[in-house]
C-alpha cells in the first residue's frame, strides 16, 4: 500500500511539474505570428498552446503554407518556426541559364553560362540565393582592356539615385540614398573599376516605437506627446514611468539608442 501511494505522488509530481512548462514569445526572423500585436502580452503561454505565423514577401515557411501552425511542447515550438528566402531567377544578361523563371530557396546554386567575350563579377559561373537574394546579379559583363561594369549593385531598402544603365564605363559613379527612416551608412557613392563596382553603403533599419510597446513596459516618451515614434539608427530616445508606475529598470536604462531596428526597452511596474 505505502508503494502504490509513493508511485501514484511520484506521477502526480511529475505531472503537476510537466504542466508548468511554458514557451515564449516565438521572435521569427523575417516573419510573424497571427495578431502579433494582440496576443505578444500573454506570452509566455502554458504547453498545447498553439498560433499561426506566416513570412514576410519573398520569405517561405519549411511547410510552404501561408500560415503554419506552431505547437508549445515541452521541448519548445514543435515545428520551429523558421522562413527562408525565396529567389525567382529571372534570365541572364548576356548569358544563359537552365534555371530561367524558376524560383529557388535559401542555399540553392544556379550555374550561369556566360556568352562568349562576357563573364560574371569576380569571374564567377555559379550565384547562391542567400538570406539577402541572390549572391551576385546574373548579369555577365563584357571582357576588355579598359572593363565596364554592369547594373549597380542591389541594397536592402535603397536605391541609386539615377536611372540604371545596362553597362557603364571605367570610372563611371553612381549614387545611393535610402527609404525614408533608413539611415545610410558606408559610402554612399560607388566607381566602376576594372569591371566591378566598389563596395556599395548599407541602409540601416529605423526603429518603431508602437503604443502597444509602450502599454507593455508601462513608460511613456519624457519629451513628446506622440503615440508612435520612428526613431533612426544611432538616435536617442528617452523614456519615464508612466503615472503610478515605478522603475524596474536602472535610471541609465532610461536613455535608449536605436541600433539598426533594435532597442532595448526599459520597464516600470
Amino acid at each position: 500500500m505505502l508503494l502504490l501511494v509513493h508511485v501514484v505522488l511520484t506521477l502526480w509530481v511529475s505531472w503537476a511539474h510537466g504542466q508548468g512548462r511554458t514557451c515564449d514569445f516565438p521572435e521569427i526572423k523575417h516573419g510573424n505570428i497571427y495578431e502579433e500585436n494582440t496576443y505578444k502580452p500573454t506570452f509566455p503561454v502554458a504547453r498545447g498552446k498553439y498560433f499561426y505565423y506566416s513570412c514576410d514577401h519573398s520569405f517561405v515557411s519549411p511547410s510552404g503554407s501561408l500560415w503554419t501552425q506552431i505547437n508549445c511542447t515541452e521541448g519548445g515550438w514543435s515545428p520551429a518556426p523558421r522562413c527562408i528566402r525565396q529567389c525567382f531567377f529571372p534570365w541572364v544578361e548576356n548569358g544563359h541559364s537552365t534555371s530561367s523563371g524558376q524560383t529557388h530557396q535559401e542555399g540553392d546554386s544556379v550555374q550561369i553560362v556566360c556568352d562568349q567575350g562576357h563573364r560574371l563579377a569576380n569571374n564567377q559561373d555559379v550565384i547562391v540565393c542567400t538570406e539577402r537574394g541572390w549572391s551576385t546579379r546574373p548579369t555577365c559583363s563584357r571582357i576588355n582592356s579598359a572593363e565596364e561594369c554592369g547594373r549597380p549593385p542591389a541594397i536592402d531598402n535603397g536605391d541609386i539615385t539615377s536611372y540604371p544603365s545596362a553597362v557603364y564605363a571605367p570610372g563611371s559613379s553612381v549614387e545611393y540614398q535610402c527609404q525614408a527612416f533608413y539611415v545610410l551608412a558606408g559610402n554612399r557613392r560607388i566607381t566602376c573599376r576594372n569591371g566591378e563596382w566598389s563596395e556599395p553603403p548599407k541602409c540601416l533599419d529605423a526603429c518603431v516605437i508602437s503604443p502597444e510597446v509602450l502599454e507593455e513596459h508601462k513608460i511613456e516618451f519624457q519629451w513628446s506627446y506622440a503615440k508612435k515614434l520612428y526613431s533612426e539608427t544611432n538616435d536617442y530616445t528617452e523614456f519615464r514611468c508612466r503615472r503610478g508606475y515605478y522603475p524596474k529598470s536602472p535610471r541609465s536604462a532610461f536613455r535608449v539608442q536605436c541600433r539598426e531596428g533594435k532597442m532595448d526597452f526599459p520597464t516600470c511596474w
